[in-house]
């Protein structure tokens, strides 16, 4: 079994195998907090700070007979002791969030966490409601904003999803310009419907534009920079020669949102065809705007 599941198990095991789904996103994110390398990353959802990873671990649990699912919350199903074969770090930090916010319901929870981190109260429909209008200008003063035109291009490759999300959110992304040919993944939460899915949900739109992709047969056997170079040279001459229209569309997009994000997988720039692609639309305009990689 994963360690990360077997610290949402263990916090279980410390509130007598039950929890509310709202309290356990709530008290896992403060436990993580206290992590030098958090097992979890969360970002600004509509209860505060949320989880994907943990989520989607939770209904592998569930799937699994480890958990059940009820509208109460989540019930551990095993007799199995998590909690002792926790690090000694991590044990120390379970007692310490049961002792301290052990006594909090899910709103006091909500409330303690969008005071202290307010960031992730962006996108909360509850803010409003529990929070007093100087603690809502704390929450307002947190959301990134720019009115620069900016064209920013970010891979997903060694990140989580919830650090690729909260990257586009700091960075005031509008919209998300999928550029991979086959947007498919085995990586959790990047195949394009749950992509689309999950940008939606922090009002990051998503579209897709496959034309300026690469075919992945033609991504095989590169084993150096110099195979990648000769790679793009074929791609500038064959692909960005004949979708100037496509282009010019992404432009478009880029001069109404102001902010947009090309994407694919690569996290060396210099190894993904979303910079001869960035750099191909930057060419197409009259106007200087920023080109940016995150």
């Amino acid at each position: 079994m994963f360690y990360r599941r077997k610290i949402i198990l263990a916090l279980l095991e410390l509130f007598e195998g039950k929890l509310e789904k709202i309290r356990l996103q709530k008290l896992l994110f403060l436990f993580s907090m206290r992590q030098a390398e958090p097992e979890y990353e969360f970002i600004p959802y509509k209860y505060g700070c949320f989880s994907f990873s943990a989520q989607a671990d939770l209904v592998t649990m569930v799937n699994k007979g480890l958990l059940i699912d009820d509208q109460d919350g989540l019930t551990k199903n095993d007799t199995v002791k998590y909690f002792a074969a926790l690090k000694a770090d991590d044990r120390k930090a379970l007692a310490e969030i049961k002792k301290l916010y052990g006594a909090m319901n899910g709103t006091a929870l909500m409330r303690h966490t969008y005071i202290n981190y307010p960031y992730f109260a962006l996108n909360s429909v509850k803010a409003t409601e529990i929070l007093t209008p100087d603690e809502m200008d704390k929450v307002k003063a947190a959301r990134p904003g720019s009115g620069k035109t900016t064209l920013f291009t970010i891979g997903y490759e060694g990140i989580s999803l919830e650090h690729y999300i909260n990257k586009l959110i700091r960075n005031d992304v509008k919209v998300l310009v999928d550029v991979r040919k086959n947007p498919l993944s085995m990586k959790y939460g990047f195949s394009k419907s749950l992509l689309k899915k999950f940008c939606d949900s922090v009002g990051v739109e998503y579209v897709h534009i496959p034309e300026v992709g690469i075919d992945s047969d033609q991504r095989q056997e590169l084993n150096s920079q110099h195979d990648y170079d000769q790679l793009f040279l074929v791609y500038k001459k064959e692909n960005l020669s004949a979708t100037k229209g496509v282009q010019s569309k992404i432009l478009e997009l880029l001069k109404v949102k102001k902010r947009i994000a090309l994407t694919c997988f690569e996290a060396n720039i210099c190894q993904c065809h979303r910079k001869p692609l960035a750099e191909s639309i930057a060419a197409l305009s009259q106007d200087q705007f920023e080109l940016k990689h995150i």
